[in-house]
C-alpha cells in the first residue's frame, strides 16, 4: 500500500492490503489498533469459507476517481458515513484506529467518520470490480 497517498478504509482481501478491523458477531466492526499486512497466504485461507469482506475490513490505496464512489470531490461513502453522527464533533471520542492518518474518510469528514467507521462493512462483489476498472484508468 502506497503511503503518500490517502487510504480507503472500505477496501477487499486482496494481497498488499491491510486488515484494519474484525466482524463481530453483532455485525459491527472491531477496528484493530494496528493494522496488519495482507499476505497471499492469508488470502487463499479467508476465502475459504464466506466472503472475507464480511468477515473482516480491509484498507488499501484510494483509487480517487477511479473509484465509482467517487463524487469529484471526495469519497460518497465516507460522507454517508459522517453524515449517520450526530453528535458534536468536539464531544466525540474516538476509537483507536491504525490508519487515521492517512484515512479518506477522517481526512475527509473528520471525527464523525471514525465513530461511523464500526458500522461499515464492504460488499466486495461490487468494489472488486471498481478496483479493477480503478487500476485501468489509472494506467491508462
Amino acid at each position: 500500500m502506497k503511503k503518500d497517498k490517502l487510504t480507503c478504509p472500505s477496501s477487499v482481501c486482496q494481497e498488499g492490503a491491510e486488515l484494519i478491523g474484525i466482524v463481530n458477531q453483532e455485525g459491527m466492526v472491531d477496528i484493530l489498533e494496528h493494522p496488519i499486512p495482507v499476505t497471499q497466504e492469508f488470502v487463499e485461507i479467508a476465502h475459504q469459507g464466506r466472503p472475507p469482506e464480511q468477515r473482516f475490513r480491509f484498507a488499501n490505496t484510494c483509487v480517487e476517481k477511479g473509484c465509482r464512489q467517487w463524487n469529484g470531490k471526495g469519497c460518497s461513502i465516507g460522507d454517508m458515513v459522517a453524515s449517520l453522527i450526530q453528535a458534536e464533533e468536539n464531544a466525540l471520542e474516538l476509537p483507536a484506529c491504525g490508519i487515521r492518518r492517512q484515512c479518506r474518510w477522517y481526512v475527509q469528514n473528520g471525527p464523525k467518520a471514525c465513530m461511523a467507521c464500526p458500522l461499515v462493512t464492504t460488499d466486495a462483489a461490487a468494489l472488486n470490480s471498481e478496483i479493477t476498472a480503478g487500476a485501468s484508468s489509472l494506467t491508462s
